[in-house]
């Protein structure tokens, strides 16, 4: 009896089609199989993702090597009245001011970082550009110190007449992608001192500022100085200012005495709030202490002290 049941069955087991002999395998199959492999690429290693950004999408190789041989030195024309630097007379008046000022920001560099500093203030007329300039030039007077002085006031710029030199290409151009890093940095007469300049005329200043393209050209730009200084547009007529400064490491606000209201200043530092405000410059400043007085009776010269920049 049990010779003809398994008969039967061998029998049962051969009439199975194909495809029902498959289905009865296969959770036996899925249980056992292995986690799928990686397709090697060529070269037998293992294909990776490809990244979010392509290395090609970054641009050139930077360095400052390579800045220096696209950027030939060029002719400026500074004002002697209010490029300090540009005058072979270290004891001009006002100069020593600028030293200060620079020693004061290493002394903030000591216990934060800081390289891009942003100068702005709060109205037109009181002197951001004046010192945004001169900050750049006393920078570049250390041996060996590297500055970028960038003219980031698309609507009313000034630092290329200042400078003496031409507006076109500058960072404009840049942010509307019609230049790159090269073309936009200029090399002048003074060692290590760099500079953009505004550029052509646009007619969305703030929408340009905030496309990205500012913040990825000073990430480019940073590793190659010591120091950023961007000139802003005042911060209480436009909101270019308070855009700018999320790219900064700090803000100096420039005020003009006899001339700021103080309402006006204090709604300026408002736009700051959460901003690193590293501190104040008081320009034009009439009445002279003791100290300064001395100084410039005794080591230097008071040049164009009625001729305040505005």
């Amino acid at each position: 009896m049990s010779r003809i049941h398994e008969a039967l069955k061998k029998a049962e087991e051969q009439r199975a089609t194909p495809s029902e002999r498959e289905a009865q395998l296969a959770p036996e199959i899925s249980e056992i199989s292995p986690p799928p492999v990686p397709v090697p690429a060529q070269g037998g290693v293992a294909a990776a993702p490809a990244p979010a950004t392509p290395p090609s999408a970054l641009g050139p190789s930077f360095s400052f090597e390579s800045l220096l041989a696209r950027c030939p030195q060029s002719t400026w024309t500074p004002d002697a009245k209010t490029m300090l630097f540009f005058n072979s007379d270290a004891s001009l008046y006002g100069a020593e001011e600028f030293r200060t000022l620079r020693s004061r920001l290493y002394q903030m560099r000591d216990k934060h970082s800081l390289k891009k500093v942003l100068i702005t203030s709060a109205l037109p007329k009181e002197g951001k550009s004046f010192i945004a300039a001169n900050l750049a030039q006393v920078i570049v007077q250390q041996r060996g110190r590297r500055a970028l002085l960038i003219d980031a006031d698309l609507r009313g710029p000034r630092l290329h007449t200042a400078l003496g030199t031409s507006s076109m290409p500058g960072l404009a151009q840049y942010l509307l992608g019609e230049s790159d890093e090269f073309g936009v940095v200029q090399r002048g007469p003074m060692e290590n001192l760099f500079f953009i300049s505004s550029g052509g005329p646009v007619t969305h200043p703030a929408e340009l500022v905030a496309n990205g393209k500012l913040k990825f050209l000073l990430s480019r730009l940073e590793p190659l100085f010591d120091w950023i200084v961007l000139d802003s547009p005042p911060a209480v007529p436009v909101s270019d200012a308070a855009l700018l400064a999320d790219y900064c490491d700090g803000v100096l606000m420039v005020v003009r005495s006899n001339a700021t209201p103080f309402d006006i200043a204090r709604k300026a530092r408002q736009e700051f709030r959460d901003k690193h405000l590293l501190g104040v410059i008081l320009n034009g400043f009439e009445g002279n202490s003791r100290y300064t007085e001395y100084y410039y009776s005794t080591y230097g010269k008071q040049n164009g002290k009625a001729e305040v920049p505005k």
